[in-house]
């Protein structure tokens, strides 16, 4: 059998240091470690890892030049494809992706991707180098409106303004980056990193209108009359509710609201901040994806006592990625499984959750194994719950535009090459998929900005 040489730990902070503050958690590879991971690379000339990755970086070639030390030549490379790599190093399921492909991981541990990929961005933005810039043959030939500047929206903004369209972002709310602004924790993604990579934008001449909503402040149409093509990358940031008694008690949060309050409007440094957040000592987050981890982990740092997150199945099906499980448990997150909320008790404000105990049955839709009631309830104390059980599409753009077809789900539908039921107008990420990784948004703006490009050249 082929010896493998062991992945490069990622180094990270103490969870006793880390859990008294918002900072980054991770510390990532320095040069040395960086080009020791690299030199573990096998080089396939198949390239699965390329094949992994949604948007089709070159990853062995990146790496290979890491392993050389040409760490400009790296970056040059990294960004051909990805315009955002200090975000996707950090918040990529590279496990299921990339790294999930790679040769390695069959033989023993893939090649750390997104750790190198973190590397050669951060390395790259301490040095000054340039990303690329518009081709100027081709500057003002058509206007393009960008709804949303999540991953999705951010890609069609910038693969079409390298090529010199005019664009547009119309963002809701008063700071950029969608789920990366709002959705994502500090100490996950430091928001000076998002707005770091936004910058590109700004400098490839895309214009970012905030404040605007699409339905509301300007609709679908108007947009039209304006721009030769319009691209709906408005996500799915529409909280998704249990529906059970109790629901409307107080302290009893969706994570959209949770997360957002503490990500965007900066609760966590209230009174500094004039957003207060409650958080009691004794908190239950309901679900088992990244979004409950994150929420979990943000509740301890604002001095929770216990954090509790109760999943109806068991540990095995958790969609969060494997690394912020850890992260999690190291932190002081407890799991409870085989729970489903059932009711909400209390007297103006939540004392109680009602769990109904759950097995687990034949595989449903998702190949997971369904959960179901096995008839036994407990009662369980809390004083704060998290509802973190996911999000359906942002529904106001469908709604003040009946000839925009949307699935029962109430997803845009569109072709494989993102055209919605609408002429000019193409739509990708979350809003299409549902809840999806930020890769796999920006997949969409990538295959929509080629498709975008296509059809205005054959107007």
């Amino acid at each position: 059998m082929v010896k493998v040489k062991p992945r490069i730990p990622i180094p990270k902070r103490s969870a006793e240091e880390r859990i008294r503050d918002f900072n980054e958690v991770v510390i990532g590879y320095d040069e040395k470690q960086a080009i020791e991971e690299a030199s573990r690379c096998l080089q396939c000339p198949s390239k699965p890892c390329v094949k992994g990755c949604p948007i089709g970086v070159d990853v062995p070639r990146f790496i290979k030049l890491i392993r050389e030390r040409k760490f400009e030549e790296a970056y040059k490379v990294l960004i051909e494809k990805c315009p955002v790599p200090a975000i996707t190093g950090r918040v990529c399921p590279q496990e299921r992706q990339c790294e999930g492909a790679c040769t390695l991981a069959k033989l023993g541990q893939p090649i750390a991707i997104g750790a190198l990929e973190r590397f050669i961005a951060d390395w790259a933005y301490e040095k000054g180098i340039e990303k690329p810039k518009v081709q100027e043959i081709m500057m003002k030939r058509r206007k393009i409106a960008v709804i949303g500047s999540g991953p999705s929206g951010i890609v069609v903004a910038s693969d079409l303004a390298r090529l010199g369209y005019e664009v547009t972002i119309f963002e809701a709310l008063h700071k950029p980056g969608g789920v990366l602004t709002y959705g994502i924790p500090e100490f996950r993604l430091p928001k000076k990193i998002v707005q770091r990579e936004l910058e590109y934008l700004r400098e490839l001449g895309v214009v970012i209108e905030l404040g605007v909503i699409v339905g509301r402040t300007i609709t679908l149409n108007q947009l039209l009359d304006e721009y030769d093509a319009v691209f709906i990358g408005a996500g799915a940031g529409h909280p998704r509710f249990l529906h059970i008694p109790g629901e409307n008690l107080n302290y009893i949060y969706s994570a959209n609201e949770f997360l957002t309050r503490i990500n965007l409007m900066n609760a966590y440094l209230f009174p500094e901040y004039d957003t207060p957040i409650h958080v009691g000592k004794r908190v239950a987050v309901i679900g088992a994806g990244n979004t409950a981890m994150d929420a979990a982990r943000t509740a301890l740092r604002l001095g929770a006592s216990e954090v509790y997150i109760l999943y109806r199945r068991t540990r095995k099906e958790m969609p969060a990625r494997h690394e912020e499980i850890i992260n999690a448990e190291e932190e002081g997150a407890k799991f409870v499984f085989l729970v489903q909320p059932i009711e909400f008790k209390g007297t103006g404000k939540v004392s109680e959750v009602k769990l109904m105990k759950m097995k687990l049955g034949e595989p449903d839709e998702t190949g997971r194994p369904r959960p179901i009631p096995t008839g036994e309830t407990m009662e369980f104390p809390v004083d704060t719950v998290v509802n973190a059980i996911g999000f359906y599409p942002n529904p106001l753009i469908p709604r003040t535009t009946p000839e925009l077809k949307i699935d029962r789900k109430g997803r845009i539908i569109v072709d494989e090459h993102g055209r919605t039921s609408i002429k000019r107008v193409y739509a990708g990420g979350d809003i299409v998929i549902g809840e999806g990784t930020v890769i796999e948004a920006m997949g969409w703006g990538r295959r929509t900005a080629l498709t975008i490009k296509k059809d205005l050249e054959n107007i």
